[in-house]
């Protein structure tokens, strides 16, 4: 077992540009670290987080969101603690949220989302994004440059993501103004005691009251009334919290994607190429995006039982860390991992969606989304390129990293090209 130095994991700038070098070391050294001071455990290896991803019953995610930021609300005791974290459990940050249930309350509440995202709800979702694409691109493209993150990749994600919940295309913009205001505070641990999520909430809480009392032919009409998969009515905080999750964790990563992908192809003119000449390769395309820069850092779980991974005890009651950038760079599992290789034979098997009961209920959505935009993108624009300007030349490239300790993404993405 290594030692894992949490203070440089969060603190350290040049990890947050660059943290595989980091991982590989860990790793090397075993799959399982473990803080000698704040005691999280810290899991590099595939294996490793499968075993932890599948045992449902002996770690919680009842701590998921900040992890180590927040102490639990109760002293551990005894080798389980599955029912002090019940107890517990409404004290802990974000507690109604779907990333922190476990089941059976994370079944029930999930079993929502197949009475929302409807095989139609999707379809009709889809449409959307073809001509929400070409709307945002008839203003990004006409300049020949500009940046992809901030004037396309952030519109669009929370855009898809406002269609399939209906929310009113005249509040739109003041999501997009609270939402951006929101950001710079985004993962910074000394924010955690403010709610960042609150504008949202307000605002699904009064859309679900409103249709609860004037159903309406409408998407967020659907969303109030749908019920349990046994039929019961959900509270309508319930309810909330789920379109709150969806909205902020699906249009967060998906930015993160779209970016990492542009980026990619940008820096890689044959490949370029090749997807432009064959679109049915952009589908391989994007997992490898995604297996490469992972747009979630970080997931936490809380150990209810006493055992071991990967051959180191894991006491009840401990932080346990999961890094799935550096899952998705373990050799054990992808042969060069350090290389971007779309005719991977194991592509899908990368963890950026995470894994088991609560592996992404988004991403279907995002892989859809992240295929409508780089059809488009190819189509429209012609010899894309990264702004020497703004990153630096070739072989010496300066990209700027969001901060935060939960997400790994861009902070912008400054292109140039050809209009076509």
């Amino acid at each position: 077992m290594s030692e894992f130095d949490s203070s440089d994991f969060f603190t350290n700038e040049a990890l947050i540009d660059d943290p595989y070098g980091y991982y590989a070391a860990q790793r090397s050294q075993c799959p399982v670290s473990v803080d000698p001071n704040s005691g999280i455990m810290a899991i590099t290896g595939y294996e490793a987080a499968m075993s932890v991803y599948k045992d449902v019953a002996g770690f919680s995610a009842c701590n998921t969101v900040l992890g180590p930021f927040t102490p639990l609300p109760f002293e551990p005791t005894g080798d389980d603690i599955t029912e002090q974290i019940a107890q517990h459990r409404d004290e802990m940050p974000f507690s109604g949220y779907l990333a922190t249930l476990d089941p059976p309350r994370h079944t029930n509440v999930r079993g929502l989302l197949s009475r929302l995202m409807t095989p139609r709800r999707l379809k009709e979702n889809e449409e959307f994004m073809w001509s929400l694409a070409d709307r945002q691109l008839d203003q990004f493209v006409p300049p020949g440059k500009g940046d992809f993150l901030g004037e396309y990749a952030r519109s669009v994600s929370m855009l898809v993501i406002a269609d399939l919940l209906g929310v009113p295309a005249e509040d739109h913009d003041t999501f997009r103004e609270n939402l951006a205001a929101s950001r710079s505070a985004a993962g910074q641990a000394q924010e955690i005691a403010h709610n960042p999520l609150e504008f949202l909430e307000q605002k699904f809480t009064d859309y679900v009251e409103d249709r609860r009392r004037n159903p309406r032919n409408d998407v967020l009409t659907a969303l109030a009334l749908a019920k349990y998969p046994d039929e019961s009515t959900p509270e309508v905080v319930d309810v909330v919290h789920l379109a709150t999750f969806l909205f902020a964790a699906g249009q967060e990563t998906t930015t993160h994607m779209l970016a990492f992908a542009m980026r990619t192809l940008a820096e890689r003119p044959q490949l370029q190429e090749r997807l432009r000449n064959d679109t049915s390769l952009i589908p391989n395309f994007l997992e490898e995006t995604l297996r490469m820069e992972s747009p979630i850092k970080s997931q936490f779980r809380l150990a209810s039982k006493t055992t071991t991974i990967a051959g180191v005890p894991m006491p009840a009651g401990r932080t346990v860390m999961l890094l799935l950038g550096a899952f998705n760079r373990d050799p054990a599992r992808f042969d060069e991992p350090d290389e971007f290789r779309i005719d991977r034979k194991n592509i899908r098997e990368h963890v950026a969606f995470g894994r088991g009961v609560h592996s992404c209920p988004g991403a279907s959505l995002a892989r859809v989304e992240g295929r409508v935009t780089l059809e488009r993108v190819l189509a429209r624009m012609d010899d894309i390129r990264i702004s020497e300007e703004h990153h630096g030349p070739a072989g010496d490239r300066r990209y700027s990293y969001e901060p935060a300790f939960f997400a790994r993404g861009l902070k912008e993405l400054h292109i140039e090209f050809t209009p076509v």
